[in-house]
């Protein structure tokens, strides 16, 4: 189930109130009220969460709804809760020299921290980046795109030796070891014209 309410709130120039409210009912928002604010404090989840759309690349991906098994822990910290953990999920694609499919086991480290609102700093070069707490809130779904993309492989192979397809007739060459054409050097194949030519002038 996708939750379009729960988008994360994410400080920006331009604007600093969120427009959209993150949805408690989405396995991706957690609620982080019973940690209090204490430093020091902490909570762990564990949970399964559907994957969300166009979770890795052009050639290797999460498929969306698959479940993804989280495993993290929020701590309370000065400037807000740092969340850390794991993400455990399974990738699908195409083998980039066969075109056949290939499976990757994804196991990322997680790791984000989430601010209270305010205490982002005023100067941060990277303040579009910066994740709020809303409403004792945090949507872990940007967290987890980010920690899982970068773990996918950016060339997937069936396996390391794979031979390819042909790149005369496209057969898979992993099931035809032998599999060749025979192809005529053109030089011999222009004379062989000549000859052809010379043969009807005779006859």
């Amino acid at each position: 189930m996708t939750y379009r309410s729960a988008r994360q709130c994410r400080v920006s120039a331009a604007a600093k109130e969120c427009t959209i409210r993150l949805d408690p009912r989405s396995p991706s928002v957690l609620d982080t009220h019973e940690l209090g604010r204490r430093p020091g404090s902490m909570r762990k989840v564990k949970r399964t969460v559907e994957a969300p759309d166009d979770l890795g690349t052009g050639v290797m991906g999460v498929p969306r709804g698959t479940d993804l098994e989280l495993d993290v822990r929020l701590e309370s910290v000065l400037e807000g809760v740092l969340v850390s953990g794991t993400v455990r999920g399974v990738a699908a694609g195409e083998c980039v020299r066969c075109l056949d499919g290939v499976t990757f086991d994804v196991d990322a480290d997680l790791q984000e921290l989430f601010v209270y609102p305010g205490r982002a700093q005023q100067d941060d070069e990277d303040e579009d980046e910066i994740r709020e707490i809303e409403d004792d809130l945090i949507n872990l779904e940007p967290a987890i795109r980010d920690a899982v993309v970068p773990t996918l492989p950016f060339q997937p192979v069936c396996r390391e030796d794979c031979p390819g397809l042909c790149s005369e007739c496209g057969a898979r060459l992993a099931d035809d070891p032998t599999h060749r054409h025979d192809v005529a050097d053109p030089r011999w194949a222009a004379l062989a014209s000549l000859n052809d030519t010379h043969d009807e002038k005779e006859s």
